[in-house]
């Protein structure tokens, strides 16, 4: 488990042998049972999650209703960054899709990480870099993009994703119903 956070890290700057022994006493593992959160609405974000397995969503709790917005898998960081930078409640909710193991830095922690790992910083600001691009991105599709163009989009991103996600999930991500997913998914599948 340890091993893939490093070579992720190491993807973004290069650690010294002393700098990967003290990411290791930095992050601990957390099991997530399938359908138990990692933030719920209302706590304050306090832990940066780096998934080695399972798979998990973000979404809102509009009125009621749940919106998926995005997905975070095996390699992926998790955290709620809108609560976690100002440690204030959270308005997103992030849930485990299946069992999940996740090696978790608190807040406290990642400070340590940035003044004691050379680079540290510099791998904080290349992370959240990512994270604002991809945020701007969706932003930008659910506003010019059809529902069927993001679901196209969505299974060349994911293409594992479809067997691992409920369809239910699928379509508030797209942002319709999942009748109308039914019918996109047909639609699609008679052009191929």
């Amino acid at each position: 488990m340890m091993e893939q956070l490093i070579n992720t890290i190491q993807s973004f700057i290069n650690l010294s042998p002393k700098e990967i022994d003290g990411i290791k006493l930095l992050f601990k593992n957390n099991s997530i049972q399938k359908g138990q959160f990692f933030l719920a609405e209302g706590q304050v974000c306090k832990q940066v999650g780096f998934i080695t397995k399972g798979l998990m969503r973000y979404y809102i709790n509009d009125n009621g209703e749940d919106k998926t917005y995005a997905f975070a898998q095996d390699g992926n960081f998790v955290c709620n960054y809108e609560s976690f930078v100002p440690q204030t409640p959270s308005t997103k909710i992030i849930q485990a899709v299946e069992d999940c193991e996740v090696l978790q830095i608190s807040f406290a922690d990642l400070q340590i990480f940035y003044q004691s790992i050379n680079q540290g910083e510099r791998f904080g600001r290349l992370v959240i870099e990512q994270v604002f691009i991809q945020t701007l991105q969706d932003l930008s599709s659910f506003y010019t993009d059809t529902p069927e163009d993001r679901y196209e989009k969505f299974i060349k991103q994911h293409p594992d994703l479809q067997q691992r996600v409920s369809q239910y999930h699928i379509a508030s991500y797209v942002g319709v119903k999942p009748q109308s997913l039914s019918r996109i998914r047909k639609r699609i599948s008679r052009l191929k």
